[in-house]
């Protein structure tokens, strides 16, 4: 491959960017898009609008960390000199346009949740990752609107509350993310292991309550603890950086497997599967792209 074209590429975490499509399919279950054959195209305007603005986003992150990657991690895009520091921001920056883009098609109202949700973006990635508190309360308010940005094709938000979710969850995933480069992160990882409780008792006590199917969405669920605990016991026995960016990878991947525990609550088990079906994708591009 193109180094340039794989630069760009590794710009946009392609093993991170079904996540994204994962949480847009989540809102759509929730709010019953699945049920009805009249948003076909909308849908997809918006799965492929927070594709976009997730790309958008990373890319933007690379750009702000790149005096700390001249020191840390030289062999990026960025500090290599693959990718010239403008010519990223312009890439984010049309990413991020064509995300918005997509979702004001969709309606006005999708349009100002995009909107919202590039300023958090942009804020985490110029501000807020430099704070040990509000940086991973920035990340996961990120992903909660995500969320809503799925739920936004019927222009209401009955169901905010699941937002919640991926707040709690990917706050924690921040959190253990502080010790990828110098390890000795225990107390965060003993922190992130309790939001992990947090999110699986969540998700029970929500579908329980405002779900259809009330038992199948257990499956999805079990696989996600068993996917995102082991790595994290790992890392907190052996706290090292290896390990603590395998519990991060972890972490960032199982989101799918709790959007699909979600959406099966709404949706059925076939539309679990779909979403569960974007896993091995991440997986596959995870052994070709950093996730992290």
């Amino acid at each position: 491959m193109n180094p340039i074209l794989r630069g760009y590429l590794r710009l946009c975490r392609p093993p991170n960017l079904p996540t994204a499509a994962a949480d847009i399919l989540a809102g759509l279950a929730i709010i019953g898009a699945f049920s009805s054959p009249s948003w076909p195209v909308e849908a997809l305007f918006l799965v492929v609008s927070s594709i976009f603005l997730y790309a958008g986003g990373v890319v933007f992150n690379d750009f702000f960390d790149y005096e700390i990657d001249l020191v840390e991690r030289p062999e990026r895009p960025l500090p290599s000199g693959t990718i010239p520091l403008k010519n990223a921001a312009i890439f984010g920056a049309l990413l991020m346009l064509t995300g918005l883009l997509l979702a004001t098609l969709v309606s006005i109202f999708s349009g100002v949740v995009a909107l919202v949700l590039i300023l958090t973006i942009l804020l985490y990635d110029s501000w807020g990752k430099n704070h040990s508190f509000f940086g991973p309360l920035n990340m996961g308010l990120c992903r909660g609107l995500n969320l809503l940005l799925g739920m936004s094709l019927v222009q209401t938000f009955d169901y905010w509350q699941y937002a919640l979710i991926p707040v709690l969850f990917i706050f924690a995933v921040t959190l253990i993310s502080r010790g990828e480069v110098h390890g000795n992160n225990k107390k965060n990882i003993i922190f992130a292991g309790v939001l992990y409780g947090l999110v699986l008792i969540s998700v029970m006590l929500l579908n329980n309550l405002y779900g259809v199917e009330q038992f199948g969405y257990l499956l999805f669920l079990g696989l996600f603890a068993i996917m995102v605990l082991i790595p994290l016991i790992r890392a907190y026995r052996e706290n090292i950086p290896k390990n603590i960016m395998k519990a991060v990878k972890a972490g960032v991947l199982s989101i799918i497997l709790l959007d699909a525990a979600i959406a099966s609550a709404f949706a059925g088990l076939q539309i679990g599967l779909l979403i569960v079906l974007l896993l091995p994708l991440s997986i596959l591009l995870a052994k070709a792209f950093a996730v992290t």
